[in-house]
């Protein structure tokens, strides 16, 4: 059977798509995965300790990044959702994904090529750059990422999003660990030129990632002609600010918004701590942030297909969340007080653990449920927007981590000048290391238990709902 004829929807609303068409999908989240963990592990961390640039001005950079990061993803979204010229010939979502994409590696080595300047004299060409590039490479990942993202649910329907959504997580995670293990085995304490070679490595990596995704990317025919279709029936013309006020009066997706940002705040600090932790805590060479992005990473990689197998089994998306979240803030409490390299890698493996829950449950079936809401409360598909409006908030977590960074630093006294911190400076960064982590992850977990109600039942409704809509 064609892999086009396996694609088009049952009497059931199911889709059936290959495992090879899952897996080259996939590869769009290995880039996404790659390059956003190489980017939270080392830019603030360059700009404030390699370059030399003062915490507030690199803290004031990321401010304006993350402002920009959050304003330009749902006008992206609002932007690419809609049909043009070329949509029937090569498709509604796979243009935008390999333009964003092979934007997005080629702007990233920018990043790590400021002016030779020096850092105080020359602060505010330094700062100017940190803001044009970081702003450069966020409004391309905005266009990958929203699309990519969008094509899920409309792509992969009913059972197969737990194998679809496994297989997204575990591709995912590999490009965790090239993002994070790669770098560190380049880069130098002191030398500039090894970050430059470090980026320059992962475009390559990247650019193959973006080949092999090729396929599991493209529309499918019947998609974009039941899209065009839906397009003539229904006008397209709603504003941008009036989709905006929609989509945040219904509440499961509220929850989700608050949710995302929480959980994207955690990852944001626990990556962009690391280096920290190994420099100043464990008082090691870099290559240590490999080892224990492995511990990781194995926690992650193992579990990813047991959690997407239990999913498919309980078929109960809300129940699983809960439980991954209280699992992570359990498995935070050993990164939290170590002190030592055991320690910190065997936390780091537990909560590698709950992080494959997540990321199969929040991101691969939560997220889709809410956007499957959302179809039929608006009787279209938009999920460009929708996505864009997620990605305002979750990119809120880089001016949370760089305000929170910025105000322990200084109140702590860290002192990017010596090799030797205090033990409070030491504990500061133990607290942006985990215990915010914890508090965003328990928030997050009081939050579905009290407020989410996508249930089981009511999933199951709203599935049949979309498909006597034709969506």
């Amino acid at each position: 059977m064609s892999e086009n004829k396996q694609s088009v929807c049952d009497e059931f609303g199911e889709t059936h798509h290959s495992t090879g068409t899952m897996a080259s999908f996939s590869f769009q989240n290995f880039i996404n995965e790659f390059l956003n963990v190489a980017f939270g592990m080392f830019v603030f961390y360059f700009y404030e300790v390699e370059i030399g640039l003062n915490v507030i001005l690199t803290s004031i950079g990321f401010v304006i990044y993350a402002l920009w990061n959050a304003v330009n993803d749902p006008l992206v979204g609002y932007l690419t959702d809609r049909p043009f010229k070329f949509t029937r010939k090569w498709g509604r979502r796979f243009p935008w994904i390999i333009i964003g994409s092979v934007g997005w590696i080629l702007a990233y080595i920018l990043i790590f090529t400021p002016p030779n300047v020096d850092p105080e004299s020359g602060a505010w060409i330094i700062f100017i750059w940190l803001v044009v590039t970081t702003c450069t490479s966020d409004t391309l990942a905005s266009v990958q990422s929203t699309n990519f993202l969008s094509l899920f649910p409309d792509k992969f329907r009913g059972q197969e999003r737990a194998k679809a959504s496994g297989l997204m997580a575990i591709i995912g995670f590999i490009g965790i660990a090239l993002g994070s293990i790669g770098p560190p085995l380049f880069i130098e304490y002191g030398n500039l030129q090894s970050y430059i070679t470090q980026a320059g490595i992962l475009a390559v990596v990247g650019l193959v990632a973006v080949f092999a995704s090729i396929k599991g990317v493209r529309d499918e025919p019947e998609m974009v002609e039941r899209y065009l279709k839906k397009c003539e029936e229904i006008e397209y013309k709603e504003s941008f600010f009036t989709t905006f006020k929609s989509a945040l009066k219904q509440k499961n997706y509220r929850i989700m918004l608050i949710s995302y940002f929480l959980m994207q705040t955690t990852t944001a600090c626990l990556l962009s701590s690391i280096i920290y932790v190994v420099r100043y805590i464990l008082e090691a060479d870099p290559e240590v942030t490999m080892y224990l992005m492995v511990g990781f990473l194995l926690g992650a990689l193992g579990s990813s297909p047991f959690w997407s197998m239990i999913c498919k089994k309980v078929q109960n998306n809300y129940k699983m969340m809960i439980i991954s979240s209280f699992l992570e803030v359990i498995f935070l409490i050993p990164l939290l007080i170590g002190s030592t390299f055991i320690v910190i890698l065997i936390g780091g493996t537990l909560f590698g653990i709950s992080f494959g829950g997540y990321a199969v449950i929040f991101r691969g079936l939560v997220f889709p449920d809410v956007i499957d809401e959302t179809v039929v409360i608006r009787g279209k598909r938009q999920e460009g927007v929708y996505i864009g409006i997620r990605d305002f908030f979750g990119r809120l977590s880089f001016l949370s981590q760089a305000i929170i960074f910025a105000a322990i630093h200084i109140l702590t006294g860290f002192d990017r000048g010596v090799e030797k911190q205090t033990q409070l400076a030491k504990w500061g960064i133990s607290i942006h290391f985990a215990l915010v982590p914890m508090i965003c992850t328990l928030i997050v977990a009081f939050l579905f238990i009290a407020y989410y109600d996508l249930k089981p039942a009511k999933t199951k409704e709203i599935r049949e709902k979309i498909m006597e809509l034709k969506l």
